[in-house]
Order: C-alpha cells, then structure tokens, then sequence
C-alpha cells in the first residue's frame, strides 16, 4: 500500500477549492445531479482529489439514477476505506480514500451483479485521468 498522507488544515486549504475541502475533508455532500462526472461516459480512471490515489474505474461506473457518480467496485488494492456512519440519523456505511482519509462518498447494497454494490461518490472528491 501506498504511505498515509497526513496534512494540516492549513495544508489542505491551500491545495483544495473551499467546495473541495467541505466534502473531502469535512464530509459534505453535494446536491445530486450537479457533480461534474454524474453523467459522464468519458473512460479512464478515477483518481483522489486530494492525493491521486487510483480509486475506480469507468468500466465500474453505470447509471444509477440516485444524481452522484455510481462505481459497483472499487479499483484493484485497498485503495477504499469502509466506516459506520450514523450521521443524520441514518445507518450507512462511508468511504473514504485508504492514503489520505478523504472522505468520498458512502456504498450501498443496492447495485448491479456481479458485486451488487453501489458506490455513491461525491464529483468533487475525484478526479477523472482520462484514457488516451
């Protein structure tokens, strides 16, 4: 595995947009069907804002219809970290990036075979590399 990223607050406000830091690195969410890679087709891989780490795959993403980026796999290695998450009053589970704890979005056991997952990530905590 890659070595943890560890910053300071003051570290990462000044590589991160302000809409960047509220969802990496303070668990935001954005409105859904306004995230730059909801609809996108574009192949290639999606990599960590915050640190570039290798996170999915285009041939994992689909159309799930929920208005955020949808993966049914993560991409190869321990690249994605799973968290209980309470908040809101709702019971789901978190991801976060292994490398450098940003937060990414939650997964769902509502997806398609074969892993029948649905990663429900945040536009603005990846970044996509395309393929050439």
């Amino acid at each position: 595995m890659t070595e943890k990223i560890n910053k300071t607050k003051e570290e990462w406000l000044k590589i991160l947009t302000p809409e960047e830091y509220a969802i990496c690195r303070e668990k935001g969410t954005e409105r859904p069907y306004t995230g730059k890679y909801n609809a996108s087709n574009t192949p290639g891989i999606y990599t960590c804002t915050c640190c570039g780490e290798e996170l999915f795959t285009s041939e994992a993403k689909f159309e799930s219809g929920c208005g955020w980026p949808s993966f049914n796999k993560t991409a190869p290695g321990e690249t994605v970290t799973e968290h209980e998450d309470n908040t809101h009053g709702m019971m789901r589970i978190e991801v976060t990036c292994t490398r450098c704890d940003s937060h990414l979005g939650h997964v769902f056991n509502d997806g398609p075979a074969p892993t029948g997952l649905r990663y429900c990530i945040n536009s603005l905590s990846i970044k996509l590399v395309e393929k050439c």
